[in-house]
């Protein structure tokens, strides 16, 4: 199922699915299907994964007409991040594609050898923005912003110590994040402001639950920026997977739903290049996953 938050017209924040190009209203269509059915995405996976099945077989059940009727053309609503508040910090994993790390190496304070275990960050709920939006780049805090494309997942019920081999039982779906960082913000090996400013993290632009993603480890990730790729790669590459992370971050902490896992980017970012391209005001970024969407936003300095 491919799931959105969206306004339409009075501006009021709604939660909806994909059918046939139209967007249906999640709570109209409880009233259709005569089950309650919840407008915010936190409250629907608060349900439990299961409810997503129910849906399908709820939306297969209900005339196509019914269905219809109360639908709106995908291009008449705007979009908002999927989970446009996020009850906690996001959960952003550094360096976890190869040449990744090798590039940071080169012109970051990184040490080039391959982590043996994940490392762990947090982005402010604050830095979440939608596909269509501005990022701020605030001059008074860095001339050197950064793009990096990654796969996050939305973690779908509670779990502490999860195996490995029972990780995906745990995912809600998958969304597009581009982990918007301002390298010249790092304090003493501490990332949190190099990463947690407002607006460094543009989501969405859907929420694609886990039924339709084959493999979420082989799905082609890529970033432009004016029209030009930067970044091109494989979430096969990652060095921990899906499952290693939710094994990894459960023994850390207790995970709950609605946590989002950014699960970290390929090779390909600005600090990484000869010579180092940073972004400016008026600048576009494209970040797209397969299987889920591009999200676009444009740079406005202040």
């Amino acid at each position: 199922m491919k799931l959105l938050t969206y306004t339409h017209q009075d501006n009021e924040a709604r939660l909806g699915f994909l059918f046939n190009n139209l967007v249906i209203d999640m709570e109209d269509f409880g009233e259709v299907a005569n089950f309650p059915l919840p407008d915010d995405m936190l409250d629907l996976i608060d349900m439990g994964i299961e409810v997503i099945d129910e849906i399908n077989d709820l939306i297969a059940d209900t005339p196509e007409e019914y269905i219809t009727k109360i639908g709106v053309p995908f291009e008449e609503v705007t979009l908002m991040a999927p989970i446009p508040r996020p009850r906690k910090n996001i959960i952003g994993i550094g360096l976890n594609y190869t040449e990744h790390v090798a590039e940071s190496a080169r012109t970051l304070d990184t040490t080039g050898k391959l982590p043996q275990k994940p490392i762990i960050f947090s982005k402010p709920p604050t830095t979440v923005t939608a596909t269509n939006t501005e990022v701020i780049k605030n001059t008074k805090l860095t001339a050197q912003l950064d793009w990096e494309v990654e796969l996050a997942v939305v973690v779908g019920k509670t779990g502490k110590y999860v195996p490995k081999a029972e990780a995906m039982d745990y995912v809600f779906g998958y969304t597009v994040i581009n982990d918007i960082s301002a390298r010249d913000c790092r304090r003493e090996g501490q990332w949190i402001v190099s990463k947690g400013q407002d607006t460094f993290a543009p989501m969405g632009p859907i929420l694609v639950t886990k039924d339709e993603i084959e493999n979420p480890h082989n799905l082609n990730l890529s970033l432009k920026v004016n029209g030009i790729e930067k970044q091109n790669s494989n979430t096969k590459f990652l060095l921990f997977n899906i499952n290693d992370l939710i094994e990894d971050l459960s023994t850390v902490f207790t995970i709950e739903p609605g946590d989002i896992i950014a699960t970290g980017t390929p090779a390909g970012v600005g600090a990484g290049r000869d010579p180092q391209e940073w972004l400016y005001d008026g600048d576009v970024m494209e970040a797209t996953v397969e299987g889920i969407g591009t999200i676009i936003n444009t740079v406005k300095e202040i």
